[in-house]
């Protein structure tokens, strides 16, 4: 007999945890209960979801007690303590860390992209991807699935939501400091501005780009670039796609921008390709330059979809696109892919 699921959401508190929220008020209710979890010092706290106060529980062990699933969005340490303990008992854990992407054992979804991979699950754990990567990998994957995706070369403008509340802050801490100045004028005014106060940046943010996100990996690549490229072979079960990526910080707080240079196996259109983005689910194609019409963070922001716009064939290979995408970090980029994979395990408790 069918039944409502229960479902748990693991750092309910925290910046993306609050999207979740919005996005389960928001979504077809297909949830029985709903159980809030975040650190202890949170436990007591009442948050808002389905129109209801809904008080938070201490992470513990048997908070997972009748859990049927749970979506985490704790920090990676915080993930690879905590999910094995939930699946354990028997919980689907849909996990926003990086604690498990790369692992073999381990689905990363897409549910646009790769919805079949959330049934197989050896460790009863499924991943979601980074969310530069899915700032522009719905667009990729539809495109992928028509042309046959062979090569990558991407440059991402990252908001500072994506390192977290202290990004935020420290741009508009920073804003503060440089408005209605002559800063940017002259070399390292704005550094000499802002002195030590670049929070997570190595450099400051405001009247700034920064190529730089993520911490160093080998040969002078970033763990952002990185993810890009593991994830991205990962999700389109492409292990040997060539694809090269460069992060840059931008001066926004909220959604994540890219350029894709994609290559493929045949010669492509645009027609075609603009076919192919329009109908695509989870994608909107705004493309008019000549009306002023691209997508832009400042329009994106607070919405689901990934925007594509910038549809140019490459002038030098007919079987490569250009195209410039934008998502929402902290909804497509984390809470509410998390909530889609959910949403796809919730089916299997009520078919």
């Amino acid at each position: 007999m069918s039944r409502k699921p229960t479902l748990a959401v693991v750092g309910a508190t925290g910046a993306v945890g609050t999207v979740m929220l919005q996005i389960l008020s928001q979504h077809a209710d297909i949830w029985g209960e709903i159980r809030l979890v975040a650190s202890p010092r949170s436990a007591g706290r009442k948050l808002a979801v389905r129109g209801e106060q809904v008080e938070v529980h201490a992470l513990s062990e048997d908070v997972f007690d009748g859990v049927d699933v749970a979506m985490f969005d704790v920090p990676d340490e915080v993930a690879a303590q905590w999910a094995p303990v939930a699946a354990s008992k028997g919980v689907v854990v849909v996990d926003n860390s990086a604690a498990f992407r790369m692992d073999p054992d381990v689905p990363l979804v897409v549910p646009e992209v790769n919805p079949h991979a959330a049934r197989v699950r050896p460790r009863g754990i499924v991943a979601n991807p980074n969310c530069t990567t899915l700032s522009m990998i719905v667009a990729v994957g539809a495109l992928h699935a028509e042309f046959g995706l062979r090569e990558l070369i991407v440059s991402s403008y990252q908001a500072v939501s994506g390192a977290g509340r202290d990004g935020v802050d420290t741009l508009r801490r920073q804003i503060q400091l440089v408005a209605g100045s002559e800063l940017g004028t002259s070399p390292g005014d704005v550094r000499r501005a802002v002195g030590d106060d670049t929070g997570p940046f190595p450099e400051p943010v405001a009247l700034n780009v920064v190529p730089w996100a993520g911490s160093l990996k080998d040969d002078g690549w970033s763990s952002e670039e990185m993810k890009v490229r593991d994830e991205s072979r990962k999700i389109l079960g492409l292990p040997g796609l060539r694809v090269a990526a460069t992060c840059v910080r931008v001066p926004v707080i909220t959604t994540h921008s890219l350029t894709v240079h994609a290559r493929f196996e045949d010669e492509v259109t645009v027609d075609r390709a603009r076919e192919i983005l329009a109908t695509a689910p989870g994608v909107v194609l705004f493309d008019n330059p000549a009306a002023g019409e691209f997508p832009t963070p400042a329009d994106v922001v607070g919405t689901d979809p990934t925007w594509v716009g910038r549809v140019r064939r490459s002038l030098d290979d007919p079987t490569a696109l250009e195209l410039f995408v934008c998502g929402d970090n902290l909804r497509k980029g984390a809470a509410l892919n998390t909530a889609q994979i959910a949403e796809l395990v919730a089916k299997e408790f009520t078919a």
